[in-house]
């Protein structure tokens, strides 16, 4: 069995249930303390590694959702390896941002409990941007442009930036 197809059994089971109520409880607290809906349990080889709530209301930083900040504690705790194949469990069906995130950290399963069709009446749902970024970029809402720029340090050494990254990183 793969470590995908242990997520996916994972899924079904009265542990994933517990998890998902778990980050359930967290954004009713969080709501509680004036916060937005939002909680996230992080779980590796069955245990809870991490947790968060989206702490926009606190930080005023449009980035501080549940999922990222769950994951950050993870790889402040642990090293950001303990991502790699855990699973994240989300009150509310997580945003591109984070799903982005999760992906580039190789968490191997997501399940949420509340969908963006539970979240649409109350202004929550995040399924307008994931439509928007299905359309491709010249036809998204948000102007995004590629504007190549002249390296003069790349002229000089020869590489450009992602080569001298390469080379630095060997």
């Amino acid at each position: 069995m793969t470590a995908t197809d242990e997520h996916r059994t994972m899924d079904t089971t009265d542990a994933s249930n517990r998890f998902l109520q778990q980050a359930v409880a967290l954004a009713r607290a969080n709501v509680d303390e004036g916060g937005r809906p939002f909680g996230a349990v992080v779980v590796r080889n069955g245990e809870v590694i991490a947790t968060g709530v989206n702490e926009i209301h606190r930080s005023g930083d449009i980035t501080d959702h549940a999922e990222l900040l769950a994951l950050r504690a993870v790889a402040r705790a642990h090293g950001s390896d303990a991502l790699k194949g855990a699973a994240v469990f989300a009150s509310g069906h997580p945003c591109p941002m984070c799903l982005a995130a999760m992906r580039m950290a190789g968490v191997g399963s997501v399940a949420y409990a509340y969908s963006n069709a539970d979240a649409e009446p109350f202004g929550l749902s995040t399924a307008a941007i994931y439509d928007d970024l299905r359309r491709p970029l010249g036809e998204q809402s948000m102007a995004i442009r590629h504007v190549p720029v002249a390296d003069d340090t790349a002229t000089a050494t020869g590489d450009g930036l992602y080569a001298h990254w390469t080379q630095r990183n060997r």
